[in-house]
């Protein structure tokens, strides 16, 4: 028997699960209130940029997929804006930049995770804009319990933010105080924008009417007018140490729209598995399993050291390729097919042998040859990171409190909607807060390179190519699954590692989160400031010391983390006879599924 630290959660009317136990129960409010898992996600959304503040914003990113009942296959919004028109290499360059900070003014583009989460609210909730924000309104103006990282990671940053960043000094430390874990906290700027981004919009009749009106406010409206009254003047520190004015104006925020597009997958075992395109780096998923498909991991102990191994490596293999190919589609021809088909596949799946790899090792996709040379090139770089705050994304609590991280979501209900959210970027150590809004800019644009010609070069209205990537699949029964996790590199290595243990393992949803998790951080990070460390590997210590014996001698440089540290899944089940799971991971203490 397999014990789990929680129970599988089973019913038949609405399963919601998140990162934070406050959002979980907000989903399942909505939900007993008559709405759908549309309503219900977006709701839980606006909750998470309060509860978890240092982990997602309302002028962050958010990618979902969504699968409405009796969908053939999900559709993917996508919440991730562009970068402005002035946001040119050259000006870059001229700022004396050689590689995007990972905080600051010029790491961020437009706002998109509002505009997605009203993009599903009209086209598929049922609800209006007042139900679904009126609990972040409450917990925004009323006070919500600070989370213990929450309150150490303002505490960390308390001294930085009164000399450089005053406005998020007012915000994070109201009195010059920082908040203490477990105290009531409250953004009333954040509370006030929201009343009146609903005074505006309930002059509209019609429930669309009104949500189209709250993405008016919020783009070409007052929202839009006060990030552009801030930026212009705005001077502030930023990762690279140096002290500089943003890009981003109104007129690039008016012409921005949240979008839809067809996901791209991938047919493992009998399972459909869904990812976004490769402005995300889901694909890294699909071209993991294609590798994988070939070998015969079902013959593996699936928390053994061969498992460990073989997956590590193809999740090498598919990351080299992240870094080779992926950008946003829309302006770069990407040779995706090509990378999905079984012929490259069965190439890449001859480079794993039995001892790990030390190399960048991206394939060679005929005609893109330059692209595989400035990947490898620039994984073998030297990295410096400059002083200041924001570098970056943690893995996990074993990281620095100075960084963001990201947050997810699962929900469905009764009728078989279903849907998969990573909300992300705008958290409180990506910029300053604009002043009277109580929310941050975000700093996707810090996965650019300032270099002309390649997938993820620098250009205006190109979307940074994210790490956000929730996920959807199939069983050959007909369950419907949705899940995700945060994380930021680390995000597709495990929900690749929990789905290969729901496929092979027989486990159930809360089973494959509990079991031991590992992830490498091997090939280029997407974060500032963008290193490598070849041959890591990073293992919870639930796996014994027999595994992690046996993996140190196959080559690998393995860090044993903290108990229960290592990832942070949630997931979501329909199967054909309406049941309903859900499942949130133990780990840090902050995840929680609810349903009936």
């Amino acid at each position: 028997m397999t014990f789990t630290t929680r129970p599988e959660i089973t019913g038949t009317f609405g399963v919601a699960t998140s990162t934070h136990w406050i959002a979980s129960a907000v989903g399942m409010s909505i939900l007993e209130k008559g709405g759908n898992a549309f309503d219900a996600a977006v709701a839980m959304g606006f909750t998470l940029h309060v509860v978890e503040p240092h982990l997602n914003g309302p002028l962050g990113d958010m990618p979902a997929l969504i699968r409405p009942a009796g969908a053939d296959q999900p559709t993917m919004i996508c919440g991730q804006g562009t970068a402005p028109a002035a946001a040119t290499i050259e000006h870059y360059k001229s700022e004396g930049l050689e590689m995007i900070p990972g905080s600051g003014l010029l790491a961020t583009v437009i706002p998109g995770a509002f505009g997605a989460w009203m993009l599903m609210l009209r086209d598929h909730g049922s609800m209006r804009l007042r139900d679904v924000l009126e609990p972040a309104i409450h917990y925004a103006r009323e006070g919500h319990p600070m989370l213990a990282r929450v309150a150490a990671t303002i505490a960390d940053l308390g001294a930085y933010f009164q000399e450089e960043w005053p406005s998020s000094f007012a915000t994070w430390l109201p009195g010059g105080v920082a908040p203490k874990a477990g105290e009531l906290f409250c953004n009333p700027d954040l509370a006030d924008t929201w009343d009146r981004l609903l005074a505006e919009a309930e002059a509209k009749d019609s429930r669309e009417s009104q949500i189209d009106a709250a993405r008016d406010a919020f783009y070409s409206g007052f929202i839009a007018e006060r990030i552009d009254s801030y930026l212009r003047d705005a001077c502030v520190m930023d990762a690279a140490g140096g002290r500089r004015k943003g890009v981003l104006t109104g007129e690039d925020m008016a012409g921005w729209r949240a979008s839809y597009e067809a996901p791209l997958s991938f047919e493992y075992h009998g399972w459909n598995v869904w990812k976004g395109g490769a402005w995300t780096q889901g694909p890294t998923l699909l071209q993991s399993l294609m590798t994988l498909s070939g070998l015969d991991i079902a013959a593996m102990d699936l928390n053994g050291a061969e498992f460990v191994h073989t997956v590590t490596e193809a999740m090498k293999l598919g990351f080299a390729d992240r870094e080779a190919y992926y950008g946003d589609p829309d302006h770069t021809e990407i040779p995706m097919e090509t990378l999905l088909s079984e012929r490259y596949a069965s190439t890449r799946r001859a480079l794993i042998s039995g001892t790990a790899s030390r190399e960048q090792r991206p394939g060679i996709v005929p005609g893109y040859e330059s692209w595989v040379e400035a990947a490898i090139a620039r994984g073998n770089m030297d990295v410096v990171a400059g002083p200041g705050v924001g570098a970056g994304e943690p893995t996990m609590a074993h990281l620095t409190e100075k960084r963001g991280d990201t947050v997810h979501i699962d929900v469905i209900d009764r009728w078989g909607n279903s849907v998969a959210a990573t909300p992300s970027g705008g958290w409180l150590q990506s910029s300053p807060v604009i002043p009277g809004l109580g929310m941050p800019l975000n700093s996707r644009a810090q996965m650019f390179w300032l270099r002309e010609g390649l997938a993820t070069s620098l250009a205006p209205g190109r979307r940074p190519r994210t790490t956000l990537s929730p996920s959807m699949a199939q069983a050959p029964d007909g369950t419907e699954l949705a899940f995700g996790t945060p994380g930021g590199d680390q995000q597709d290595q495990w929900q690749l590692i929990y789905f290969l243990r729901l496929v092979h393992g027989g486990l159930n949803l809360q089973e494959g989160i509990d079991a031991p998790l590992f992830n490498t951080a091997h090939f280029q990070s997407s974060f500032y400031p963008r290193g490598t460390q070849p041959g890591h590997l990073m293992v919870e210590p639930n796996f014994g010391e027999s595994v992690i014996a046996d993996l140190r001698a196959r080559g690998h440089d393995v860090e044993v983390a903290e108990p229960w540290t290592v990832g942070r899944l949630t997931a979501a089940s329909r199967d054909p006879r309406g049941i309903l799971r859900a499942a949130a991971t133990p780990r840090l203490m902050q995840a929680y599924a609810a349903g009936r």
